[in-house]
């Protein structure tokens, strides 16, 4: 796969992942990020519309709280069920 500079406004969180956010560990990575830039991607899959965020939901935040307008993440398959 792929890394890919995406747009952070438009990735698009389910509501159930936004409650997930923890502030401390988004202000441990904003951290982790000034010092060593972005060490692991997110990922998100495209459902035609929009893109999803998949996992990955701390380190958009992360990014987000030091301005950042892109991230790196990948693409990847929706899971079938």
């Amino acid at each position: 796969m792929k890394d890919l500079v995406l747009k952070i406004d438009e990735i698009y969180v389910p509501t159930a992942r936004r409650q997930t956010a923890d502030p401390g560990k988004i202000t441990e990575i904003a951290e982790s990020m000034l010092e060593n830039g972005q060490q692991t991607p997110i990922m998100v899959r495209d459902d035609g519309k929009r893109l999803i965020l998949v996992e990955g939901l701390q380190r958009m935040e992360a990014a987000k709280t030091l301005g950042e307008e892109t991230i790196i993440g990948i693409k990847v398959q929706a899971r079938r069920r």
